[in-house]
């Protein structure tokens, strides 16, 4: 238990959301006075809080971080405040007005209203999107934003210095973290930016070839969604403020490595299929370098790629026998 988060009122934006409901289980175990989620359920759902919907210290709102009135509500007495509610990368590029709305307007309007209700600390999600393709690998956080050529990224950024130059000014503390990639059950399964994994699950579950497009060389840094929230409360009870940190596995898996996993742990001996690249990815490697996190956070990763590919497999499919079923 935490002695800082005991009998705190903490806000999660976003908490209904894929990570955001880890971080909100992670903070429940330090028993908490008030852990309120703003969300409005679309990409968040009651499915993913489930396991605390019914928790009488959690009070969900639904609701848009556009709207500031609302905003203002839940951070009105709040000791610490999770800033997780984002639009996707690719979503801020189909609509950049709503990005900017989103993940900067709402940003800044959430920074004014923390240093006017004095706000103990800020944990911010920033992401490694924010370095583009990197100059070096493993990529350690003095590595400069310059490459970043997405919407998402630039905004991520201009978060981080948002809430930079709100410490200097109005002395608002605060750690940004730079996610690597994400997975973990309760990941985006449906609609138009669905994650490269789950159309391989599915290729799994039907017997069909999973498509790799390109020669499956590009690589990422895949971190497990509980690590990620435990990197989220390691952050907010140190004394650490004014930093960034890398949060991944540490470990550099080509697309062709991800899938060949994938496939060894659901026993399946399907033979991938590859198809010309349509798209030019632009960053085409990621590597984290934690040991900034380690040194000041005491944060490391636990969970394994494989392990984390076999929760993830076994959620999923679960979850797709339940929605057959329901039909």
């Amino acid at each position: 238990m935490h002695k800082k988060i005991h009998n705190s009122s903490i806000l999660v934006t976003g908490g209904a959301g894929f990570i955001g409901s880890y971080v909100v289980e992670e903070l429940l175990k330090s028993n908490p006075a008030k852990v309120i989620v703003l969300d409005n359920l679309i990409r968040g759902s009651y499915e993913n809080m489930k396991s605390f919907i019914g928790n009488p210290v959690v009070h969900f709102v639904e609701g848009d971080i556009r709207d500031t009135s609302l905003l203002e509500e839940c951070v009105a007495g709040a000791d610490y405040v999770f800033h997780m509610a984002a639009l996707r990368i690719n979503a801020c590029a189909a609509n950049p007005k709503e990005g900017f709305e989103v993940m900067l307007k709402s940003t800044f309007d959430l920074t004014e209203l923390c240093v006017k209700h004095k706000v103990r600390k800020v944990i911010y999600s920033s992401s490694a999107s924010v370095y583009g393709l990197a100059q070096h690998f493993p990529t350690p956080e003095t590595d400069n934003p310059y490459n970043n050529q997405t919407f998402y990224g630039g905004a991520k950024l201009w978060g981080e210095q948002l809430f930079r130059s709100f410490k200097f000014m109005y002395d608002l503390d605060y750690v940004a973290l730079r996610y690597f990639n994400v997975y973990g059950p309760r990941m985006d399964t449906d609609g138009k930016y669905t994650e490269v994994m789950i159309r391989w699950l599915d290729c799994i579950r039907d017997g069909k070839a999973p498509l790799i497009y390109g020669d499956g060389s590009s690589s990422m840094d895949f971190v497990y969604v509980r690590d990620v929230a435990k990197a989220n409360v390691a952050a907010l009870v140190s004394d650490v403020t004014d930093e960034a940190f890398n949060v991944g596995n540490c470990e550099e898996t080509s697309l062709k490595q991800l899938l060949e996993a994938l496939l060894r742990v659901n026993d399946s001996k399907l033979i991938p299929e590859f198809k010309e690249e349509n798209t030019v990815n632009p960053v085409s490697r990621r590597l984290a370098d934690n040991s900034k996190a380690k040194k000041l956070l005491g944060f490391e990763p636990t969970v394994t790629l494989e392990k984390g590919l076999q929760e993830l497999s076994q959620w999923y499919f679960e979850k797709k026998k339940a929605s057959a079923l329901s039909i």
